[in-house]
């Protein structure tokens, strides 16, 4: 008897992973037998981190969850790389309505370019519904403490970007 196993991706853009992320990917873990974390290269976001550092990141955050997988989407569809990837689902998460409107427009093309794939929106814990990737990073970037947001090694790799980009200012 062969089993089904079940597979997901969650994209993002990941600039940089937070714990709302990772609790996202916690729940998915539960749902799905294999999980690929998509570091999406999104032309309209100027990142902080590059793609290699932020799949460092993950690749160290993620090491103890069995069942996940990294990789990156240097261009192309999502949808494309979905079917190439055999996934019957895109986890995105969700933390207020619009995240959600965005999301769901988003899910609808995705289903006419892949129907084969079902998006399924993922909330993180209340205490992550606030914490978005552009906040800390501008909060890091700026000194603040943003240690209850992010792993610890996201922690270092943001002090490291702060002091390099005080260098370059002084």
């Amino acid at each position: 008897m062969t089993q089904n196993i079940k597979k997901a991706i969650y994209p993002g853009t990941f600039d940089p992973f937070t714990n709302g992320h990772l609790d996202v990917l916690e729940r998915a873990v539960t749902l799905f037998d294999d999980v690929t974390v998509v570091i999406a290269v999104n032309s309209s976001k100027e990142t902080l981190f590059s793609i290699q550092e932020r799949r460092e990141m993950i690749l160290e955050i993620t090491a103890g969850l069995e069942g996940v997988h990294v990789d990156v989407l240097q261009d192309g569809l999502l949808a494309d790389y979905a079917r190439n990837a055999g996934a019957t689902a895109i986890i995105r998460g969700v933390r207020q309505v619009k995240d959600f409107e965005y999301e769901f427009q988003l899910s609808l093309l995705n289903r006419h370019l892949y129907p084969e794939a079902t998006t399924v929106f993922l909330m993180p814990n209340v205490k992550f519904t606030y914490v978005a990737s552009s906040i800390i990073r501008e909060v890091g970037m700026l000194g603040g403490d943003v240690g209850k947001f992010v792993h610890p090694s996201v922690l270092k790799m943001l002090e490291r970007k702060r002091a390099e980009a005080a260098r370059i200012g002084s």
